[in-house]
């Protein structure tokens, strides 16, 4: 990690829905330090170490946040063994390590990656994570579309959107989601949403603990509704609902991915989507 001075870096200045990648890396890194791991992310693990936060105020550490970057890993890693010099972009990335996980995984694959973020989180990954020639950062919201134009669409694009869209105003979500299927053709992008009822039942935001409440979420579709916007949004080629991975233990193992994949539960749950813009 990038600390000459061999302190910790102050993660202060996240707030509001920037202070949700200090969340989910804290989850992503328990389960990775778990004897029995779901997750191979030993990057989580020395960022969670490196900076100065009171991580337990976010209370449990369950392994939803692990098991929802396998189901992102796994997409970008099927579109990458396609396309081995694509770029891939991270929409609002936070404090994810997406990029090691995958060279880690397929170190024969030599894709790029564009982290687009604001800018506090920047400087926080240019400060903690090592450098790369294959990386590069923009300082910015994932709603200023400028991005677009940083992108090299020569060998293929690949647009991931971990724990956004929901944060996002319906307006804006669907602006960028039509944006992307405009801008880059033959693409793909994937990205997550809560259950429909998250919004009714925590219109102020989910309570993760007694000290932490989780920003609105104000986004979010059903299946159904997403598997439609093949039909209502030009240049989305197909909507696939991608599965959920099995974690550890019988609920994570077994019932919850089972209640996923259930015809009657189907729709009050949340998803894992990707498009394949035509």
């Amino acid at each position: 990690m990038n600390l000459p001075d061999g302190g910790k870096a102050d993660a202060g200045a996240l707030s509001g829905v920037s202070e949700t990648a200090l969340l989910t890396l804290n989850g992503r890194a328990h389960q990775a330090r778990h004897p029995q791991a779901i997750i191979d992310d030993p990057m989580a693990i020395r960022l969670v170490d490196s900076i100065d936060f009171d991580f337990d105020k976010f209370g449990r550490k369950g392994q939803e946040m692990a098991l929802r970057s396998l189901a992102f890993d796994r997409a970008a890693i099927r579109y990458l063994s396609a396309h081995p010099s694509a770029t891939v972009v991270a929409l609002a990335e936070g404090l994810q390590t997406s990029f090691w996980r995958i060279s880690s995984a397929r170190p024969d694959l030599d894709f790029r990656w564009l982290t687009v973020d604001f800018p506090p989180v920047i400087a926080l990954r240019e400060r903690l994570l090592p450098p790369s020639d294959r990386i590069t950062n923009l300082a910015q919201s994932a709603l200023d579309f400028s991005w677009m134009d940083r992108v090299d669409t020569a060998h293929g694009v690949f647009i991931t959107a971990e724990g956004l869209l929901m944060y996002l105003q319906p307006e804006e979500s669907m602006r960028l989601i039509t944006e992307c299927a405009k801008r880059f053709p033959g693409e793909q992008m994937i990205f997550d949403l809560p259950p429909v009822l998250v919004k009714k039942l925590a219109p102020k935001g989910m309570r993760a603990s007694r000290r932490y409440r989780v920003p609105p979420m104000s986004f979010s579709l059903t299946p159904a509704q997403l598997a439609n916007l093949a039909n209502t949004v030009p240049g989305i080629r197909a909507v696939h609902d991608l599965p959920m991975p099995q974690g550890r233990g019988v609920l994570f193992r077994r019932l919850f991915p089972a209640f996923w994949q259930l015809k009657l539960t189907k729709q009050m749950r949340g998803a894992y989507t990707l498009l394949e813009f035509g």
